[in-house]
């Protein structure tokens, strides 16, 4: 591939495999609320209790030490309870444990890149795949410094991941830290206090099939009305039989009601979680199930009525129609969104982005979006990208994990299929190929759309590069219409075309040096055919 790196086969992704929706508890009374804030505030003391424990099991956690922690649990709850608080632990710690592991990945990536620019010469430039050496030596000396730093977090964190030792903050370590920056972030010791104490409370359930309504624990009715198992000791405070309370008011779910009310009619598992919003002062519950993963169709089965490519960028996808054979039709569209302020606004925009890309592939009638398997994790590091600030602000802006996410649950209710192709050269040969011929006097195409292009080009199978033009003699009918186009199994068939010496004007004949690869010489080097017409004899009928 002369330098290339190997480029992975297209592949069509998975549905998403599980469903949550949520909703608000609306005409809840004080007495309600004061019971949910009890209930969260005991519930989520003994959780954090049991996450202490998980983390100091580590790596010599058992199923005997969980069941020993789940006993304990249960005289001070329930054993459902128990069951759903040990569960949450062990997933947390996981959780920390993959994170803590790609901290070690990006420390020892950070270490290996520091340690190559420090040994080459000061002003030595780079070259495309190797970071040169510093620009000064007053640089060298901070990279020096920061080495070091960086060398003692490697050999914490290589000893915390021998020994199983996680770092887990209930309530976020973010909102933590803000406790010692009150002024900055505009928060008063009690409204800190106030978000501080709901982000660690624990009313969540797991659901349990062939119980009534899916859930034994937090029950939610077809009519909407919700009803809480109370922990042992606040069993005083229940306002039905069988130590339940019953809120006051009543529930419903818009998005994928029909669904969720299918699920507890059928008494299969739906788990709950209940959860306040100090900003608003607000309550809200949120259900969630497991869905068996839908069967995915065959690629080529998804690209009979051709492709959408896609390309994600910072601001904005674009996104061009392509035919079965990998022409682009009509123009090509963009769909923009705003990724500044809060994070509901953020998740609103690409919400909102997304639904249109889907609707128009609906309309145009196309059953595959094709976007690129992008993963910056690796990208992001100051190590890598030196002083270039803003363009690691870029990277780390777009919000790709989010977008992939969010377009394979969204088109698995459009009937839309995703596929997932290697992101490697994409903008680069799509705007060599495919961004000057495309652009008019009416139509200006930028980087970015000749990129969805090669994205779709590449789903379908067909390299990114454009069908090279024949010579003039044989553009004829009676020659046939010929292309210099590189098959599927033409090794280097996606690397750029080399570029052919010789005279590029159209009134110089070409030299022997600039014979394409179609023509096949039948003439002596040096030597000048002349060919004569000559009329052949006529056939005679009688």
């Amino acid at each position: 591939m002369g330098g290339l790196r190997g480029l992975a086969a297209p592949f069509v992704a998975l549905g998403p495999s599980g469903v949550a929706v949520r909703t608000r508890l609306k005409q809840l009374t004080p007495v309600d609320a004061e019971v949910l804030r009890r209930v969260g505030a005991h519930l989520g003391t003994l959780a954090g209790r049991d996450l202490k424990a998980r983390c100091r099991d580590g790596l010599g956690h058992d199923a005997g030490a969980w069941a020993v922690r789940k006993r304990e649990l249960t005289p001070l709850s329930s054993a459902r309870w128990a069951g759903a608080i040990t569960k949450a632990s062990h997933d947390q710690w996981g959780l920390a444990r993959r994170g803590a592991h790609a901290y070690l990945q990006s420390l020892e990536a950070g270490v290996r890149t520091l340690r190559h620019r420090l040994s080459l010469p000061v002003g030595e430039k780079g070259a495309k795949r190797a970071p040169g050496g510093y620009r000064s030596r007053r640089e060298w000396h901070a990279k020096a410094r920061r080495l070091h730093v960086l060398e003692d977090r490697l050999v914490r964190a290589r000893a915390d991941w021998k020994a199983g030792s996680v770092h887990v903050v209930r309530g976020g370590k973010r909102l933590a830290r803000t406790r010692h920056h009150l002024t900055a972030a505009g928060l008063s010791e009690a409204r800190w206090r106030e978000l501080w104490e709901a982000q660690r409370w624990f009313v969540q359930a797991d659901g349990e099939s062939g119980k009534r309504f899916g859930n034994e624990t937090i029950r939610i009715s077809l009519d909407g009305e919700v009803s809480i198992r109370l922990p042992a000791p606040l069993a005083h405070l229940a306002n039905a039989p069988h130590g339940r309370y019953v809120l006051t008011g009543r529930v419903t779910f818009a998005h994928r009601g029909q669904e969720w009310a299918d699920r507890i009619a059928g008494n299969r598992a739906v788990a709950y979680r209940i959860h306040h919003d100090p900003a608003r002062g607000r309550w809200y519950v949120t259900a969630s199930w497991q869905k068996p993963a839908t069967r995915t169709i065959p690629l080529t089965a998804a690209l009979t009525e051709g492709v959408i490519g896609v390309d994600m960028n910072a601001d904005h996808l674009a996104a061009w129609r392509l035919d079965t054979h990998g022409n682009p039709t009509g123009d090509p569209r963009r769909f923009s969104y705003d990724l500044t302020g809060p994070a509901e606004h953020r998740d609103a925009q690409v919400r909102h982005a997304l639904t249109r890309l889907l609707h128009w592939a609906t309309s145009s009638g196309v059953q595959a979006i094709a976007v690129e398997d992008l993963d910056f994790t690796a990208a992001k590091t100051r190590e890598k990208h030196g002083g270039r600030k803003r363009f690691r602000q870029l990277i780390s802006g777009m919000p790709t994990g989010r977008l992939r996410a969010r377009l394979v649950s969204m088109a698995d209710q459009t009937g839309v299929t995703i596929i997932a192709v290697d992101p490697a050269y994409t903008s680069r040969w799509g705007a060599q190929h495919w961004q000057k011929p495309l652009t008019s006097t009416t139509r200006r195409t930028t980087r970015h759309d000749a990129a969805s292009i090669a994205i779709g080009r590449r789903a379908q199978g067909y390299p990114v590069r454009r069908r090279t033009a024949p010579p003039r003699t044989h553009q004829s009918d009676g020659c046939g219409h010929r292309t210099a186009q590189a098959g599927p199994e033409g090794s280097g068939r996606e690397g750029p075309r080399p570029r052919i010496p010789g005279p590029r004007t159209r009134s110089v004949a070409p030299d022997t040096e600039r014979t394409r690869a179609t023509r096949t010489p039948n003439t002596v080097r040096g030597a000048r055919s002349v060919q004569e017409w000559v009329q052949d004899s006529l056939l005679h009928t009688e």
